[in-house]
């Protein structure tokens, strides 16, 4: 690590701890120490003031009563030599309105006496890793958007794939439940191809009316219809050269999936109220939150036409499959809303990671607007939340940290399901209502554990 690199990591693990309670500043300094934190105490405002102008730490702590400069008095004047430093407060429960107004004076967070020292620790952990942080590279090389948020291994995995094969002129399938980000990842499918700077255009076949969607995709002449004035130039034609984005195709009526066959087969169609055929070049993502196959069993979905967009498949897990991206999306929406101004509680962190997010990401983003609402941008409680979710949560047992093994009925669960079905992952991942990916990632975890998984060495085509 160069030598600059190393000064900073130092600065970043050294805390500076305020309080005039000697026993108080000893506990916080031992527990700290003891967590491989670097501390530097201070027995006053005055004290914490001179440190810092002499001193470079990566946090401080202080307590909020104290004598002389009181620690929201400090806080102020930290916030003008010093704008960025992440401070803590520590106060007793009389003390929490004041606390929380503090808030505005730029507090990270406040902890309520006698400390949680658990409480304590995440806090910390958390604001010294408030740096943004360089985008993740993939294995295929491709650098993910800054905007982007994938710390679970099954979003890696599937924006992976999509750099694979973004270059290409294949036309991609994106299946997954309605909100888990079916589009963001078509934008950057169309961000990563050779496409890039021709047009992305995008059409929700499930919010225009079948009379009107055949004009969206392919336009119409003059006086086709009633109403129609003028020529209109369809969404096919706009995306020339570029990428067409055909979000919920499920949703397309028998009609409308026989001209959209066509386009598929030879890149022709003609404008409503025309014969003249005209030619497309647009490359088609689709998307859907139905199971297409089975919609092509009960006949309400062209099989040609199923096989004619899915020449790639990319599926999306839920958000209850990925509990790893539920903070990190929650922070990054929150700092959004609030221009960075409202943090966590850590009884609201806990919420949000009970929670099953039956709307996925898109039910999270609407959670953390109204948080940021009734917060006014200051520290989120769980009351900011809305109540199904403190509900859900409350139901909910305690979530294990990432990385901790399954729990005992969800282990059981799996294990009964792949019995059931002769070990057939497909089918295994179709009964438990998961991606075909997601149940292979926790297979792999239970194999790990020495959980019988597979139906024998032996076979091995049991296991599709």
């Amino acid at each position: 690590m160069p030598p600059e690199s190393r000064k900073t990591a130092a600065r970043a693990q050294r805390i500076l701890i305020v309080d005039d309670d000697p026993g108080q500043r000893s506990l916080l300094d031992s527990f700290l120490r003891s967590q491989g934190f670097e501390t530097r105490l201070a027995p006053s405002g005055l004290h914490a003031l001179e440190l810092l102008r002499n001193e470079q730490v990566g946090m401080m702590i202080s307590d909020v009563r104290m004598p002389g400069l009181t620690g929201l008095e400090t806080l102020r004047r930290v916030r003008q030599e010093h704008a960025d430093l992440p401070v803590l407060l520590v106060t007793a429960y009389a003390d929490i309105r004041e606390a929380v107004g503090a808030m505005r004076d730029g507090a990270l967070n406040y902890l309520a006496k006698p400390i949680d020292l658990d409480e304590l620790l995440g806090t910390v952990q958390q604001a010294i890793g408030i740096t943004r942080p360089e985008p993740l590279k993939l294995t295929s090389g491709k650098n993910l958007p800054p905007n982007i948020i994938a710390q679970s291994p099954l979003m890696q995995a599937v924006f992976h794939d999509a750099s694979l094969i973004a270059a290409s002129e294949s036309r991609i399938l994106i299946t997954g439940e309605s909100g888990v980000g079916k589009e963001v990842l078509a934008d950057v499918i169309h961000l990563w191809s050779t496409r890039s700077a021709g047009p992305m255009v995008k059409v929700n076949c499930a919010a225009i009316p079948e009379a009107l969607l055949e004009s969206e995709l392919f336009g119409h002449e003059k006086g086709a219809f009633t109403g129609a004035s003028a020529q209109r130039i369809g969404r096919f034609e706009h995306a020339r050269d570029g990428t067409i984005f055909l979000d919920e195709i499920g949703d397309m009526s028998p009609h409308l999936q026989a001209k959209l066959l066509r386009v598929t087969q030879d890149g022709t169609f003609t404008r409503v109220g025309s014969n003249k055929e005209l030619q497309t070049n647009a490359r088609i993502l689709a998307a859907t939150n139905r199971q297409l196959d089975d919609e092509v069993k009960a006949g309400r979905f062209r099989e040609d036409l199923f096989y004619r967009l899915n020449v790639v498949e990319l599926n999306i897990p839920s958000l209850r499959e990925r509990p790893e991206d539920i903070v990190p999306l929650a922070s990054a929406f929150i700092a959004e809303f609030t221009k960075g101004k409202a943090r966590f509680s850590a009884p609201v962190t806990a919420c949000l990671m009970r929670y099953s997010w039956p709307g996925n990401v898109r039910e999270l983003r609407n959670a953390m607007e109204r948080a940021a609402l009734l917060s006014q941008g200051e520290l989120i409680l769980p009351e900011h939340l809305p109540a199904r979710v403190r509900a859900g949560s409350e139901s909910a047992p305690a979530p294990a940290a990432v990385g901790e093994h399954l729990g005992e009925i969800e282990r059981a669960t799996i294990v009964q399901a792949l019995r059931k079905h002769d070990f057939n992952r497909t089918e295994t991942a179709k009964a438990l209502g998961i991606s075909r990916r997601a149940l292979l990632y926790k297979i792999q975890r239970l194999r790990e554990m020495g959980f019988e998984v597979d139906r024998g060495a032996t076979n091995p085509s049991s296991a599709p």
